[in-house]
């Protein structure tokens, strides 16, 4: 899709190592007229996928607990509270989420039912994240799950009673975005009835 308010004059790239970092200068039209020069890093991350495992008769949901770097670099510990997920590399985004609670969580999941998609970081990255929802059970559980260990990973799995995950994001223990808003989506849609007694 074309903007003719929008003329990109320069684009350098920073970094090529993990993701594609890139310095572009535009010339941007403003309604009033004025055109303005602006620059903008725009990071190229691959699209991604999600999931939020939930067992509805035993009212529970799975994490995992994993470090980000970022996250150490702001002052906390580094350890979030997520939903599994992971980048598509090219694939098809419910295979690619199976596969990534497998390697994740440990769960064998024949079904996902995708909710709904999200821009994440609109200001600096195109990331298009795939939200899913998958009931699991039990049985459904494969292996330890932990991740892979050349990607650095090493992941705790976390079986969470569904409303002490939803007290975790009033106390700032659950603060993933992703994650705040598949388990909202879950308050209103998945485990609603239940949520009516409570309250």
């Amino acid at each position: 899709m074309s903007n003719d308010a929008i003329r990109v004059t320069q684009t350098v790239t920073l970094s090529e190592n993990w993701n594609r970092l890139e310095k572009v200068t535009f010339d941007y039209r403003r309604k009033d007229g004025l055109t303005q020069s602006l620059t903008r890093e725009v990071y190229h991350v691959d699209d991604g996928a999600t999931v939020l495992l939930y067992d509805d008769a035993r009212r529970t949901v799975v994490l995992i607990k994993q470090f980000r770097m970022p996250m150490f670099l702001q002052g906390s510990s580094g350890y979030l509270i997520e939903t599994p997920a992971g980048l598509l590399g090219g694939a098809d985004a419910q295979e690619r989420i199976k596969a990534e609670v497998e390697e994740e969580a440990g769960y064998r999941i024949a079904t996902v039912k995708k909710v709904f998609e999200a821009i994440m970081m609109p200001g600096c990255a195109g990331h298009r994240v795939h939200f899913f929802t998958a009931a699991y059970t039990l049985a459904d559980r494969v292996s330890a799950g932990g991740g892979v260990l050349h990607e650095g990973e090493e992941i705790e799995v976390l079986e969470v009673d569904f409303d002490e995950a939803l007290a975790m994001i009033d106390r700032g223990d659950i603060v993933d975005a992703k994650t705040i808003l598949l388990l909202q989506y879950a308050r209103v849609n998945l485990f609603r009835s239940a949520q009516a007694n409570v309250g």
